[in-house]
């Protein structure tokens, strides 16, 4: 086993990122509220037990390479990994990577993240001077 997948194995839950569970992804997108920005689109839904999980969507349609799709969903996943604390609680979250994430830097993602989340009204801001 490499370095990599031990570290993996061996940490702590509370680094993991909670996914969204497969049977939600169609709930969330078809009752859910979107937005729509540069780099992503969202849909986002209130959830019971759902604690800001967030489920990540990218297409070979829109990203051709699959270099080019993991690193979108890398980043993705990032972007919300650093922002989970500026949501909303009780939220499932879908994030599905548009063809303008292709060349951004994991800042620009999280700003178009950032004013997508205020726009689908799930940012909350009494977290803004926190972080």
């Amino acid at each position: 086993m490499t370095n990599a997948l031990l570290a993996a194995a061996l940490a702590p839950d509370s680094f993991r990122l909670p996914r969204l569970a497969s049977p939600l992804y169609r709930v969330v997108f078809d009752q859910g509220r979107d937005a729509h920005g540069q780099t992503l689109a969202l849909w986002a839904m209130k959830l019971p037990d759902a604690d800001r999980r967030v489920g990540v969507v990218v297409s070979k349609k829109m990203i051709r390479r699959s270099v080019d799709r993991h690193r979108a969903k890398r980043l993705l996943r990032e972007t919300f990994r650093l922002s989970r604390h500026h949501l909303k609680p009780g939220f499932g979250i879908v994030l599905v990577a548009r063809a303008g994430i292709m060349g951004k830097k994991c800042q620009d993602v999280m700003r178009d993240f950032e004013r997508i989340c205020r726009r689908a009204k799930i940012w909350d801001k009494t977290m803004d001077g926190i972080g």
